[in-house]
């Protein structure tokens, strides 16, 4: 089985799911040509990234010449796909959240990706994310390309299915995955009813880097730990303003940010207007490696989001044995059952996040010690990455065994 992966930008350093999941198909004898439209020049902290970078191709490397050749050749091999992928690309640009210049740059995108797909002899193009990556792969498709499915992660996809044109993506799609039973559900709000049996679970998945490691007990220290862009859906301002109500209660508590972001500036802003610059320590842009050694230094994992598909890191903070505290939304609830293996509040409620971390940080290291294991068995029995990829595998050979590739 020979496929192709399309990502946006890849690798990147919050994608690090996709690549665990390339790596795992290729274990299971999948040959995977990667395909992105930029992430050549990024900087990467990881040496795994910057291995995947060196196995990628990008679509916009070569410059605009190599876009209007692949097009070019593209109209005069197949002038009639060619013009209903054209008349595709004007109806979807009308009405969309980016203006329709960009989408006929997707359409030279998909004239490239094409004519890499034909030489490689790959069968089957899958795509990560619901927004412009998708739509290449479907222009791909509606050029003559093979079949694709893509992933939809959420919470970008769900904020604008409509100008995303999320139906029309599934319509054309041979099988479209969520990562989380809410994920799935709200892909049947966008959905036609007969499409619905196309819409698959598979959630992202951890390998062994984080869970065949030994356990490490909780440290004492009264420390948590938040791992995630700096942005903000991840809820940063209301968990520092947390953390000052906490102060102010005369509770001992440590918040770790592990990342950075476009809103540390004004993360930086409250904490120090808040006077708790000695509570919270913004670490920047780390690797998975120290990623890991900030989860195992913190007793838990914090995540106060307002909007999410189904995080990873709280899957990773679980394989460490670590329990997490975070907010009743999206495929969240669907992992941390509270009272278990963490502890659950209202999104958005600067006081209950207070009492959440507040019970947290007071609970004895032998109950956090028996939660992080209760999380540890739920995390490996949902979501190891061989496990998933494999349902990946079997959806793909369910098309070319019906003669759909």
């Amino acid at each position: 089985m020979k496929i192709a992966y399309l990502v946006n930008q890849y690798p990147k350093i919050s994608h690090s799911f996709i690549r665990r999941e390339i790596l795992a198909l290729e274990r299971q004898g999948v040959q995977v040509e990667r395909i992105a439209m930029r992430g050549w020049a990024d900087e990467l902290t990881d040496a795994s990234d910057r291995n995947e970078r060196g196995l990628t191709r990008y679509v916009l490397q070569d410059g605009a010449m190599a876009l209007v050749k692949a097009t070019l050749s593209t109209f005069v091999s197949a002038p009639g796909r060619f013009l209903s992928a054209l008349a595709l690309t004007v109806k979807i640009g009308l009405r969309a959240e980016r203006p329709l210049p960009l989408h006929f740059i997707y359409l030279a995108e998909a004239c490239r990706v094409l004519g890499w797909l034909r030489a490689s002899g790959a069968t089957h193009l899958h795509a990560h994310f619901g927004t412009n990556s998708a739509e290449v792969a479907m222009l791909v498709n509606a050029l003559g390309g093979p079949a694709y499915s893509f992933t939809v992660h959420g919470p970008e996809e769900f904020d604008k299915p409509g100008l995303l044109w999320l139906g029309e993506k599934i319509r054309r799609a041979a099988f479209v995955l969520a990562v989380s039973s809410f994920g799935r559900s709200q892909l049947f709000r966008w959905a036609r009813y007969q499409d619905w049996e196309k819409v698959k679970v598979v959630h992202c998945g951890i390998d062994s880097a984080f869970h065949d490691v030994p356990a490490v007990p909780p440290p004492a220290a009264r420390r948590v730990v938040c791992v995630g862009r700096l942005c903000e859906q991840k809820g940063q301002l209301l968990l520092v303003r947390a953390v000052a109500a906490l102060a102010r209660r005369g509770v001992d508590i440590e918040l770790v940010l592990a990342g950075d972001g476009e809103m540390r500036a004004e993360i930086e802003a409250l904490v120090a207007a808040e006077r708790i610059q000695a509570r919270v320590r913004i670490t920047g842009w780390i690797n998975g490696d120290q990623v890991r050694e900030e989860m195992l230094a913190a007793r838990a994992m914090v995540l106060a989001s307002f909007a999410e598909g189904l995080p990873v890191v709280v899957m990773e903070a679980m394989a460490l044995r670590r329990p997490v505290v975070s907010t009743y939304i999206a495929g969240i609830p669907e992992l941390v059952i509270h009272g278990e293996n963490g502890w659950l509040c209202a999104a958005g409620d600067v006081e209950a996040l207070a009492d959440t971390l507040e019970q947290c940080v007071n609970t004895p290291v032998e109950q956090l010690q028996r939660m992080g294991e209760a999380g540890y068995a739920r995390v490996l029995a949902r979501h190891t990455v061989d496990t998933e990829a494999a349902k990946i595998v079997r959806h793909i050979g369910a098309l070319q065994g019906a003669g759909k590739v």
